[in-house]
């Protein structure tokens, strides 16, 4: 973005109602930064010597998998939790995919924002990858995290976003569909049934609300009661 939009911009904000340009302050850090320098490229950035936050908004909330010195609540602002992958590795294969959890763009995302010590940067990079990425269908982004507390702390925070060009993007999906996929799916992680259950009862005590899962969760239990004996 050029120095006198970026400038205009911000003097705009001045108009607005505080709680508002709290929120449009948020976005506008993630729309002054150009997307190549949030594209995490190998190299250097592997080896900082600088602590590396990570951000956690799905199974990396309840098993996160690496050393950490802090966990903190904390959100995101322009993307959102979608159940918008098809798994075809830890929940799922290609033969019978199941459904799994990336940030997709818009709206906004609370999650977990974990602190790793500098000192083990680059091996849990390699972890992340390893889990992450054994079919390259995420995007490694650094992006502004805001962590919870009075007042919020902003950190620059590794993120997985879905690669929307990826064959195993798949957008938002029926309820019905989903809940298809997911019932019938199991990989080398566990089925997916349990995968999303684990994410809502993590969410919940986090007091995080995410509709969509939540139906979702509660359709999956109501399904296997349904299949239970004497039901």
């Amino acid at each position: 973005m050029r120095r006198f939009e970026e400038a205009q911009i911000w003097s705009s904000l001045a108009a607005i109602p505080v709680d508002v340009q709290t929120v449009a302050a948020k976005a506008l850090c993630w729309y002054a930064i150009p997307a190549d320098d949030l594209r995490v490229m190998s190299g250097d950035f592997d080896h900082l010597d600088q602590d590396l936050w990570v951000f956690g908004y799905g199974s990396l909330i309840w098993r996160p998998g690496f050393e950490h010195v802090e966990r903190a609540p904390a959100h995101i602002v322009g993307l959102h939790r979608s159940l918008c992958i098809y798994s075809f590795d830890h929940r799922g294969t290609p033969e019978r995919p199941g459904l799994v959890l990336g940030l997709d763009f818009g709206g906004a995302c609370r999650g977990i924002a974990y602190r790793v010590a500098a000192r083990h940067r680059a091996a849990t990079l390699a972890y992340l990858r390893g889990r992450e990425q054994t079919t390259a269908v995420y995007r490694e982004m650094v992006r502004v995290a805001w962590l919870a507390g009075s007042p919020e702390r902003r950190v620059d925070a590794l993120c997985y976003v879905v690669d929307r060009g990826h064959v195993q993007y798949a957008g938002r999906l029926p309820h019905d569909r989903q809940l298809h996929i997911v019932r019938q799916a199991h990989g080398r992680s566990g089925n997916n049934r349990d995968y999303v259950l684990e994410t809502v009862k993590s969410l919940e005590a986090l007091h995080i609300v995410d509709h969509d899962l939540h139906v979702l969760a509660e359709r999956l239990k109501g399904s296997q009661d349904a299949r239970a004996p004497g039901g």
